[in-house]
């Protein structure tokens, strides 16, 4: 301690650095219901570090689904469920849309659970869904006003027509921490709280292709060669193929990929 000012110093301090092993394994970490207390304890790194991190990753981590599909039958279902940041009276509901045949999270908005939500929902989804997509929602009033009448079906939970996106909620609050109803691990910041879950969204895209369904890569690594790139898929509604750019050397580097995420 320094005697003038008071303040402590290490003496013969060391520069530990962390290895790409250890944050590899926190990615991992961070897609499982897991506090940042809790990831500190098993990684060994400080939570000042982990914060700062997590701030960049969630910062730079793209905001939008991508895809390449022809029209034609498309179907989806949408709904949203409830969250907060800070208190519990700063609600932020969270609006998804998910394809119906291939379980695809293809549209994602936070925001308040009013029609400039269902905007927000509406303006996410990929253009061949705004297109030609049948909507089914529940009887919630701000889709009727947002969504094209034509297309737009409003239905009952009985109906088993928004099965799908209910059972997504379910995973998502379930693999996120800061969504749990009750919980210490809620979000502080909008950023983070919007980062974390298309992180997990990008990734339940991806590893549901894993599991054999014929999806995109959002979050794989690039055929150009060298870190990580956003993928595109091409088909009509029946059936998928991958884009002529998509080599045998580049499923070969998805596949080492998906063995270290899995």
């Amino acid at each position: 301690m320094c005697t003038d000012c008071q303040r402590q110093f290490i003496e013969n301090p060391t520069n530990l650095v962390i290895s790409d092993e250890t944050w590899k394994l926190v990615d991992k970490l961070l897609l499982e219901k897991i506090p940042i207390a809790g990831i500190s304890k098993v990684t060994g790194i400080s939570e000042t570090w982990l914060q700062k991190y997590i701030n960049e990753k969630y910062e730079n981590i793209p905001k939008k689904i991508e895809i390449i599909k022809n029209k034609g039958r498309l179907t989806i279902q949408c709904d949203e469920m409830w969250s907060f940041v800070g208190n519990k009276n700063n609600k932020k509901w969270i609006w998804l849309a998910i394809d119906q045949d291939s379980k695809e999270i293809v549209g994602v908005y936070v925001g308040s659970r009013s029609q400039k939500g269902a905007q927000g929902l509406w303006d996410s989804l990929p253009a061949v869904y705004r297109q030609c997509a049948v909507c089914y929602t529940d009887f919630w009033s701000a889709y009727e006003i947002i969504f094209p009448s034509k297309r737009h079906k409003a239905v009952g939970k009985e109906s088993g027509k928004t099965s799908h996106i209910e059972r997504f909620n379910l995973t998502l609050r379930q693999r996120v921490s800061r969504l749990v109803r009750k919980t210490l691990s809620f979000s502080q910041k909008i950023e983070n709280h919007i980062g974390a879950i298309w992180n997990f969204i990008h990734y339940y895209n991806l590893t549901y292709t894993a599991n054999g369904h014929n999806l995109h890569f959002p979050y794989a690594p690039s055929p150009s060669g060298g870190g990580l790139g956003w993928g595109s898929k091409s088909a009509d509604c029946d059936s998928w193929q991958y884009s002529s750019e998509i080599s045998h050397h580049y499923l070969l580097r998805t596949t080492l990929f998906l063995n270290l995420l899995l």
